[in-house]
């Protein structure tokens, strides 16, 4: 389908073709269109647009990947459908390698994202469930596996659009967990080590953007500690106030 960049939600139109393609790909899955579209109207309510706090969450979560011994990018069915091409120049650009992990498991879905992260132009990609791995101990489900060659030896884990009780699995596992997720208000957010509420593409955009400046520059000795909880109040306070303002309108 062709949307003209006139269109006021030209972007959203987009990304939603690019999940419905993802379907017809097999990359993603059915359910996927519901996470999508729940995270779809917490955007609206940003005014899909990059707030302050978003900004400042990529700048911490920035400083965390380039101070990482071992940096591992998680990538589901909708990651890839979304920003596939993005998330493989990122992961190329910082050496950062990408490991596949997904709910709705199967093999075959599982060599499709793969394959197709890997036609994006990502070099490293891990998670095929045909090389040795080990399980999370506190999850019982598909999504527990971990690459030994990637998350199971990761320090830092950017893990966009992730389930609640797989980060906090990882976080039970010492790992420093960052996230990407437009709910302030989901165990995701408020689990990680710091949750960057943004739209996806934006975030990989800006967390990119601002890497290469740190990257001019020797990084400090020591990481400024960053409040999680304070920037999640901040991007609900910016939901209802959206919300209260639309109201008013209307």
């Amino acid at each position: 389908m062709n949307i003209p960049a006139s269109h006021p939600r030209a972007r959203s139109l987009k990304a939603r073709h690019r999940i419905a393609d993802g379907i017809r790909r097999g990359i993603t899955s059915v359910n996927g269109l519901i996470a999508h579209g729940r995270g779809e109207a917490f955007d609206y309510m940003l005014g899909e647009k990059t707030h302050p706090f978003a900004t400042s969450a990529m700048k911490a979560a920035a400083m965390a990947l380039l101070r990482a011994k071992r940096p591992m990018i998680s990538v589901n069915g909708n990651v890839a459908a979304l920003a596939g091409k993005a998330v493989a120049r990122f992961s190329n650009r910082w050496k950062i390698p990408l490991e596949v992990n997904i709910f709705h498991h199967t093999k075959i879905r599982e060599k499709k994202i793969i394959r197709y992260l890997k036609n994006c132009g990502a070099r490293q990609v891990l998670g095929d469930s045909s090389r040795p791995y080990k399980k999370i101990p506190f999850l019982n489900h598909p999504r527990s596996k971990m690459d030994l060659e990637g998350i199971a030896k990761a320090d830092v884990i950017l893990v966009p659009l992730e389930d609640g009780d797989r980060c906090e699995a990882l976080k039970r596992l010492k790992k420093k967990i960052i996230t990407i997720d437009l709910n302030p208000l989901s165990r995701t957010a408020r689990t990680a080590d710091i949750t960057i509420v943004d739209e996806l593409t934006r975030a990989i955009a800006g967390l990119n953007t601002i890497m290469s400046q740190f990257h001019k520059k020797p990084l400090p000795h020591k990481q400024t500690p960053f409040n999680n909880r304070f920037h999640l109040r901040r991007a609900e306070k910016t939901m209802r106030n959206s919300v209260a303002i639309r109201s008013i309108v209307r």
